[in-house]
């Protein structure tokens, strides 16, 4: 099984899902030279938000800490300890601030 984000070119195969550890991230560099950071929940559900804190400039977030809060999967960035909704981007902790979500999904491995 591989792991897909969605991008302007399509969908772009990031990794092997087994390269995944539950709990941790991985850094994607994608075709536009952005950078997504890419999760696995302990569920074995794939994330996948923009990896550059927005509060520090810094590509870090795929180095966060995954939790959760109010029923929602979060990462909590490396250097100041925001938050951001796996599934919607947003900042828990400044409702003014989000982060890019991308669409992933698993496929079969060609």
């Amino acid at each position: 099984m591989t792991v897909e984000l969605r991008v302007a070119e399509g969908w772009l195969t990031v990794c092997e899902l087994s390269s995944l550890t539950p709990g941790r991230g991985v850094a994607a560099l994608l075709p536009d030279g952005s950078q997504a950071a890419v999760f696995l929940d302990r569920a074995g559900r794939p994330y996948a938000i923009g990896n550059q804190d927005p509060f520090t400039g810094a590509h870090v977030l795929s180095r966060g800490l995954l939790g959760w809060a109010a029923g929602r999967p979060f990462v909590a960035s490396p250097l100041l300890k925001q938050r951001f909704d796996l599934e919607s981007g947003r900042c828990l902790d400044d409702e003014e601030v989000a982060v890019r979500t991308y669409r992933v999904r698993t496929a079969a491995a060609p």
